[in-house]
């Protein structure tokens, strides 16, 4: 097994309840995200079809890498058991921003539903860090290569030769 790469983030702590709750780690030694608190006064009722609501983390961080970003994610039980959500599907946080990683949160579920409560210091989310290549844009006429797949999109692929292969 391949050791992980570390790289240093620095951290800083916006809301001091998080040093009871729990700072940010790594919940097992294979895991990708760190998660993150809601960092709330109060409960917080997220209704169906109702509007994103921004829900601070309580944190701050600042990369000062340019090969490196973080997504901001659901924590996957929460979006299938309760219909917690991000508002903006997911977070991107670029390397040069310090300021307060704010979740956006919303519920998914049908109008008419019970509303979702989000509790002071639950976890709601969950931050991903993950390189970053920069293309260099360079604008043709035409590709310098041709693609098997070429201008198929949307569905396109993994469809040939599915039904012959169920047959059997």
């Amino acid at each position: 097994m391949q050791p992980f790469k570390h790289t240093q983030v620095e951290l800083k702590i916006l809301d001091s309840r998080l040093e009871t709750w729990g700072l940010p780690q790594y919940q097992s030694e294979m895991a990708a995200a760190v998660d993150l608190h809601a960092c709330l006064a109060e409960p917080l009722q997220l209704h169906a079809g109702s509007p994103a609501q921004m829900v601070p983390s309580g944190l701050a961080i600042h990369m000062n890498d340019p090969n490196l970003a973080a997504v901001i994610l659901p924590r996957s039980g929460a979006g299938h058991r309760k219909g917690l959500v991000l508002g903006n599907l997911l977070g991107l946080i670029d390397a040069d921003f310090t300021g307060p990683i704010m979740i956006s949160v919303w519920n998914r579920n049908p109008l008419g539903t019970e509303p979702i409560m989000i509790r002071p210091g639950e976890r709601i989310a969950q931050m991903m860090f993950i390189p970053i290549v920069r293309a260099e844009l360079r604008i043709v006429n035409e590709f310098s290569s041709w693609s098997s797949r070429g201008t198929g999109g949307f569905g396109s692929t993994g469809t040939e030769g599915l039904e012959s292969a169920c047959s059997e």
